[in-house]
């Protein structure tokens, strides 16, 4: 066996093929960088919604990395129409036993032309709530209040229902405070109204409003409700609770309580 002839006519050109494999993966990973680099800017600069630009990045950077591993193939001597078929195969194993996926892709598409919320907006949507940072090709990820990062599927999105607290300019924050039988509503009404206007970043107009909303077993039952912008809820909701256990303190009101009617019936 002339081993010379084995690791020159058999050996080497397969080191070279995978030398050469390897360098086109090298280079052709970074020429996408580049690409993406250079679409981001032109879709910046057209000032195209980020949204549209994060998906169009995911989906050019998807193609041109499939692009990329046919072309290796191709210098690995691995036939590419075969290889196309066998990836046409896959592609179909995969979509019987995932084809969850491509319900994902598809709402994705939808989320993306509907336009139901863009990457910053504040939303609930598929059990979560928090910032949208990213819509992709399958999933949207969503940042919550405590500093989650939340991967959520875009089919799982799409077919629930989808809240923007940022589409409007304001929002109304939804308080109650319980007060006891001796207190005069009136009274209180007019105390809270005239402090949750001095709460910072609650709105003039629509003004607050408080209202009698109902009567239970300890009294009468306000509705406490200021209007904010979106980003300053939760700093107007605690300030704004604030202000209820300051009235009541103020005004010195009395503490609600339950109360129990026993009566005594003479047996006959």
């Amino acid at each position: 066996m002339d081993l010379n002839f084995i690791f020159n006519q058999q050996i080497l050109p397969y080191v070279w093929r995978v030398i050469g494999a390897i360098a086109i993966w090298i280079v052709g990973g970074q020429l996408i960088k580049l690409s993406n680099g250079l679409l981001n800017r032109a879709l910046q600069t057209r000032q195209v919604d980020a949204t549209v630009i994060k998906y169009s990045l995911n989906g050019a950077a998807f193609l041109m990395r499939l692009l990329l591993i046919i072309a290796i193939f191709g210098v690995l001597g691995i036939e590419t129409t075969s290889f196309a078929a066998l990836l046409a195969g896959v592609g179909l194993a995969i979509g019987a036993a995932w084809g969850g996926l491509l319900t994902h892709f598809a709402a994705g598409i939808f989320l993306l032309f509907l336009r139901p919320f863009k990457v910053g907006d504040t939303i609930s949507a598929g059990g979560v709530n928090g910032e949208v940072r990213e819509l992709g090709l399958l999933a949207t990820t969503i940042d919550t209040g405590d500093n989650l990062r939340i991967f959520v599927g875009n089919n799982k999105i799409f077919s629930d229902n989808i809240i923007n607290y940022s589409a409007n300019p304001y929002r109304r924050v939804d308080l109650a405070a319980q007060l006891a039988h001796s207190v005069d509503p009136n009274d209180a009404i007019r105390r809270l109204k005239t402090r949750l206007a001095q709460i910072p970043n609650v709105l003039k107009t629509p003004e607050p409003s408080v209202e009698i909303l109902t009567f239970n077993e300890r009294g009468p039952v306000l509705a406490v409700r200021p209007f904010c912008h979106n980003d300053h809820y939760w700093q107007v909701y605690f300030d704004a609770n604030k202000v209820i256990a300051a009235v009541s303190a103020e005004a010195g009101y009395a503490i609600p309580e339950d109360r129990l009617a026993v009566r005594k019936v003479k047996s006959k």
